[in-house]
């Protein structure tokens, strides 16, 4: 089967130096402008290139085989680092919690996961820009089915530090709303250049939002959809760079629990499960505190030991009945 039949919409390939050129980013708050200039300073060089694909929803498959297609979970409490992977020849992703129309609010003064990431990593903004030059859809969801798309060889220009700090002016930290409010100086000294860049690969997925009550099946279904689609996509992309990658990792949290309002415990679950239906080989939680573990725990339990068990084959659909029985409820946003 050729990769177009698994779900390719289409790939576009940018040489890193004309992206940046042609199509700078656009940040408007000053604080944005601040972390700009400290990670892209006048003279800046950009080499190699920078790969764009977009998908359309795969079809879940009707039954699963747990046995053979197992995923290594490493939890790790805190956020994304992007530290180079120490096996070689590992390809390694990193979720970015997006909206429907891809790197929407990079440029203002809000700084949740998706604009922190496009802040660290500036050439995803100067991509945005170019997209849309080009009249080339960049919508993560289209006509109300998922689309992920992928972004693979962007450099990390700089490291942002998020974590409470009154002595670096951050008494509160600089996550959300909290960043634009920040002084210059606190912004500065929050903000580290990376020389040279280190390089991420990035899957952008949007989850649900808007929920109230019990989670219905049809959100289940689409949430567990969007999650085998992107992670389905990693593995083809993956193999693009080389056919037998030591591992394919793929690094994610709490998608769709912050301003959305998403359960954490069925996020989870549902990421745990479409790593295993997408054969995904390492699946690296960052959990962000003690809470997240606890949260996490509960996703491990229920999958391994609730819906997998000791099954030989188990129907998808019966899977997604099952998890729509436990009765999860929507929460709240948390206001970023």
């Amino acid at each position: 089967m050729d990769r177009d039949s698994e779900g390719l919409i289409g790939r576009h390939t940018f040489d890193l130096s004309a992206l940046m050129t042609e199509h700078p980013p656009q940040f408007r708050h000053a604080n944005k402008q601040i972390v700009y200039q400290i990670a892209c300073p006048p003279g800046t060089t950009y080499t190699g290139q920078l790969v764009f694909s977009r998908w359309r929803p795969m079809v879940l498959p009707q039954a699963f085989t747990p046995a053979p297609h197992q995923t290594q979970i490493e939890e790790r409490q805190g956020y994304f680092g992007y530290e180079p992977s120490p096996e070689p020849t590992a390809i390694e992703w990193y979720l970015n919690f997006a909206d429907p129309d891809l790197f929407a609010f990079y440029s203002g003064g809000l700084f949740a996961q998706d604009e922190m990431q496009v802040a660290e990593h500036p050439a995803l903004a100067a991509l945005r820009e170019a997209l849309l030059a080009n009249r080339i859809q960049i919508g993560t969801v289209e006509d109300d089915q998922p689309t992920p798309i992928l972004v693979r060889g962007v450099e990390r220009r700089c490291a942002i530090a998020t974590n409470p700090n009154p002595a670096q002016g951050r008494p509160l930290g600089l996550y959300g709303n909290r960043f634009a409010s920040a002084n210059a100086a606190a912004i500065q000294q929050a903000t580290t250049p990376l020389q040279p860049p280190t390089i991420s690969n990035i899957l952008a997925i949007a989850a649900p939002s808007g929920g109230y009550g019990m989670y219905r099946r049809h959100q289940i279904d689409y949430i567990l959809t969007t999650a085998v689609t992107g992670f389905t996509a990693v593995r083809l992309e993956s193999q693009l760079v080389t056919p037998t990658p030591a591992a394919i990792v793929i690094h994610t949290g709490y998608w769709g629990c912050g301003a959305f309002g998403g359960n954490r415990v069925l996020m989870a679950l549902v990421q745990l499960l479409a790593a295993r239906l997408s054969q995904i080989d390492r699946l690296v939680f960052h959990t962000s505190d003690p809470a997240g573990s606890a949260d996490l725990a509960k996703a491990r339990q229920i999958l391994e030991h609730d819906l997998l068990a000791d099954a030989a084959s188990v129907s998808v659909s019966d899977l997604i009945d099952a998890i729509v029985a436990m009765k999860f409820q929507w929460g709240v946003s948390d206001g970023n």
